[in-house]
C-alpha cells in the first residue's frame, strides 16, 4: 500500500462554529495554532456548542491579525480583538473549570442576538497552563485548548467511505453520503485501509510526532448538517450498529503532540511503534 498522506487540515477558531481548511498549520502543544482558542458560554458560564444551538454551524470565522472576523446569516460582520491581559473569569468546559479572558461587550451582544439567548464570548489566553488533559491519558503538564478533550482529532478518508457504505445499507440511507465536516477533525489522512486508525499508537506527520490518546466517541453534533444546520439521524444510527466500543460510538482518534512543527497538506504520514 502507498505511504499515507495528510489529505487536509481543519481549523475551528471558535469552538462549535464553522471551520476552514488551510494548506498548512503549526502544531502547538495544546493543538493546531489558532484552533479552538475562542468559545461561547451561557449565563452560567458553561460551554455553548452545536449540541444546543445547531445554528452555530452557520457562523463563519476568519482569523484576523489581532483576533477574529465573524459573520452569520442576518448579522453584520464583526471584528473581535484578542482581549488585553488582565481580568479573567472562570468558565466550565464539560467538567473542567478554566480561567479565561472575556471578549469585548459588543461580541457578547452580537452572539446573544444571533442565538436569541444570553451568551458571552471568551478567549483562552494562556493555553499552556489553563486546562490540563485528562491525566489518565496524558503526561504531566500536557494541556488542551477548548477542544472537547484532546489537542487534535484525526480521521481517515477510507473510514468515512466505509461508514457511508454502512449508511447506504441502513434505514436512513437518504441522509448519506456524509461529508467529513460532520466529524470536525483537525487532520484527515488518505491512503490507509478502513478503520486502520483503530490500531495507531504513534505517528509522524510532516515535522510533528503525535501519540494516540484514545478513540473519539461521537455525539449528536455529527447529525447536524454543517451547511444547513438541520439535524438528522446519521451517522449515529450506523455507528451504534457497527462502531460501538463500550458505551461510545467511535469515529476517529484523539491525538496529543509529542514533538512540534509545521504540517502541510500532502505530507507523508509515518506510523511509529
Amino acid at each position: 500500500m502507498p505511504t499515507p498522506i495528510l489529505h487536509s487540515i481543519h481549523l475551528h477558531p471558535l469552538k462549535a462554529a464553522r471551520g476552514f481548511a488551510p494548506p498548512e498549520a503549526v502544531v502547538e502543544p495544546w493543538g493546531l495554532a489558532g484552533d479552538r482558542r475562542w468559545m461561547l458560554v451561557d449565563a452560567n458560564g458553561r460551554q455553548v456548542t452545536q449540541r444546543e444551538h445547531t445554528q452555530l454551524a452557520l457562523v463563519h470565522v476568519e482569523l484576523a491579525p489581532q483576533g477574529l472576523r465573524v459573520t452569520a446569516p442576518g448579522r453584520a460582520a464583526l471584528q473581535i480583538e484578542v482581549p488585553e491581559a488582565g481580568e479573567t473569569v472562570t468558565v466550565k468546559v464539560f467538567d473542567d473549570k478554566v480561567e479565561v479572558a472575556p471578549a469585548a461587550t459588543e461580541a457578547h451582544a452580537w452572539f446573544s442576538a444571533y442565538l436569541e439567548t444570553e451568551v458571552r464570548l471568551v478567549h483562552l489566553d494562556e493555553p499552556g497552563s489553563r486546562r490540563p488533559i485528562d491525566p489518565e491519558y496524558a503526561q504531566p503538564g500536557e494541556t488542551v485548548s477548548f477542544a472537547d478533550g484532546y489537542p487534535l482529532l484525526l480521521t481517515t478518508r477510507s473510514s468515512l467511505d466505509a461508514l457511508n457504505s454502512l449508511i447506504a445499507q441502513g434505514d436512513y440511507a437518504d441522509e448519506g453520503p456524509l461529508p467529513m465536516n460532520r466529524f470536525r477533525p483537525n487532520v484527515v489522512i488518505e491512503g490507509t485501509a478502513p478503520w486502520a486508525e483503530d490500531d495507531f499508537k504513534r505517528l509522524a506527520i510532516g515535522e510533528a510526532v503525535f501519540r494516540v490518546a484514545r478513540p473519539c466517541g461521537r455525539c449528536v453534533v455529527t447529525t447536524t448538517d454543517q451547511v444547513t444546520a438541520q439535524r438528522g439521524k446519521e451517522p449515529l444510527r450506523s455507528l451504534a450498529r457497527h462502531r460501538r466500543f463500550g458505551d461510545q460510538l467511535v469515529f476517529g482518534q484523539n491525538l496529543i503532540p509529542e514533538t512540534l512543527g509545521t504540517i502541510r497538506v500532502g505530507d507523508p504520514v509515518r506510523l511509529l511503534d
